[in-house]
Formats: C-alpha cells, structure tokens, sequence
C-alpha cells in the first residue's frame, strides 16, 4: 500500500494550521503542523515532508527567506498560502522556487487539488500495466542535454544530473515535445499546472527565466529557448528521441 504524502503547514496562526491539518488528513495526507521558520527546518531534517504549505506573513521572519532555504535544501513540493496577493508578491514567490502561490481566502477543496497536483508533478504514477501508454520515447535529447521523462531528470552535455522543480521539469517537458514551434503562454500554462492554473501569464516568463539559468551557457543571451514578441517562446535546437 502506498504510504500517504507527508504534508508541512506552517502558518503562525494556530487555529489556520489546525484547520488545514483536519482537511487534509481527511483527504488521506500525513500533517504536520509548524509554526516557525526554525520548526520547519527542524522538521524537514528529521521527517522530510514530501510538500510544504508555507505562510509568507510570518511574525519577525521573511517567508520569502524560508521558501528560498525549503528550495535549496530539499526537493519537495512548496506552495505558498498567503494573504498577500499583489502580483509582486506572486513573482518574487515563483522565483524563489514556489511551486503554487495561493491567497488567502481560499476554498479548501481548490487548495487540495493543487496540493495534488503538484505532488502528482514530483512523483508521477507508475502505470498498472507494463505496456507503455504512448509511443512516445522516455528520452528526448537537444544540445547535448538529456531529458528522462520516466525518471524526471535532466542531464547536462556532460552527464550530470542537474536538479529541476516540478514545473521547471514540466515546461522543459513541453517545450522539447514541441520543438521548433511557439508556444503560447496560455499553452505552457496548462502544460506545467494543469486545469488548476489561473491565467496569470506573468507565472511562465517566471519559470522560462527560471529554467534558462539552469540549461542556457548565458541566460541574457537564450540560445535554447527563445522569446517570440507577442507569441510566446520556441524551443531552438531539434530535438532526437532515446
């Protein structure tokens, strides 16, 4: 049997955090409840969560600061639940490595399909049966770089793994199962979030930017994957499969 997701929720608010917790565990996650950035960190160190709920509006710590540390320290989920919804807010969110940004008030059911979403996004279902669904190759190579889309790992022209969150792997995805055509912002968006997705354009030049730092030799200057004004972007380079 399939162990349930682990799920962090760290909010200052007590009574949040209990809420959240009961919802949860009734639709069959694990919660842990936290209240501080140190809690949280304590926490991901001896029990990793396998997604972390993430409150920005902390008294006397940065939640930016936190999500930044639960990106580079662990590879889990991470949405950001907040009472902030400027769009700013939203921006530097996503570039910190945020996976959803979700304001507050929300409807509960909407924040479990998104939780799910994006652990579906981490670790995908292992089909029932060994007959591959498509005939697409697992393997799809571009410029020296390998995706697995088995395995969700990408390697550089030189073999090493390099690490990608859940929608960076999805977009990455997208763009090499298209290659040589533009695709829209609203393409991508779906793409990478699913039916969830607000259309929030801003979110994919987010994850594009986000995604050259990791794969292009100089991010200013893209040569993989390239803006079209007005369009979208296209990847580049041809794509072989295996």
């Amino acid at each position: 049997m399939k162990p349930a997701s682990h799920i962090a929720v760290l909010d200052d608010e007590v009574d949040i955090t209990l809420l959240l917790a009961n919802y949860l565990q009734g639709h069959g996650f694990r919660v842990t409840q936290v209240h501080n950035g140190h809690s949280l960190m304590t926490l991901m160190d001896t029990d990793p969560a396998d997604l972390v709920l993430l409150d920005l509006g902390l008294p006397g710590e940065d939640g930016f600061t936190i999500a930044r540390r639960v990106r580079e320290s662990w590879r889990c989920g991470l949405v950001i639940v907040t009472g902030r919804g400027d769009a700013v807010d939203k921006v530097v969110g996503l570039e910190v490595g945020a996976d959803d940004y979700v304001t507050k008030p929300f409807d509960l059911r909407e924040l479990v399909a998104r939780v799910k979403a994006v652990l579906r996004r981490l670790t995908p279902e292992t089909p029932v049966s060994p007959a591959p669904v498509a005939a697409s190759p697992d393997k799809l190579s571009f410029a020296g770089w390998q995706l697995d889309t088995a395995a969700r790992s990408l390697r550089n022209p030189q073999g090493e793994q390099v690490p990608l969150t859940g929608g960076e792997f999805d977009l990455l995805q997208a763009f090499a199962r298209h290659p040589g055509r533009v695709l829209s912002r609203d393409f991508l968006l779906e793409q990478t979030r699913g039916r969830e997705a607000a259309p929030f354009d801003r979110t994919i030049d987010v994850q594009v930017g986000r995604l050259r730092k990791k794969i292009e030799a100089d991010a200013d200057d893209p040569q993989l994957i390239k803006s079209v004004r007005g369009a979208g972007y296209i990847l580049v380079p041809p794509v072989s499969h295996g």
